[in-house]
């Protein structure tokens, strides 16, 4: 898997967890303390989250890390 399907398939995951708490991109941002155009971008897939981004996306929704990233078929 290329790198940039990482992001779109890490940013897909988010969007879904962030949908299902019924948050707009706009009040996640804000409890992330991050740019609602950041946010916008992972989710896209355009940009690529560090590893404290990621922790902050995850404290944010109260999930574990991994939780965050798409399951994979082995």
């Amino acid at each position: 898997m290329a790198p940039l399907s990482q992001r779109v398939a890490f940013g897909a995951r988010l969007r879904a967890l962030r949908t299902d708490r019924g948050w707009s991109q706009e009040e996640f941002a804000h409890r992330a303390e991050l740019d609602r155009t950041y946010v916008s971008g992972v989710e896209r897939g355009v940009r690529n989250p560090t590893l404290d981004v990621i922790a902050k996306l995850a404290r944010t929704l109260e999930i574990d890390i991994a939780d965050l990233f798409p399951r994979t078929r082995e």
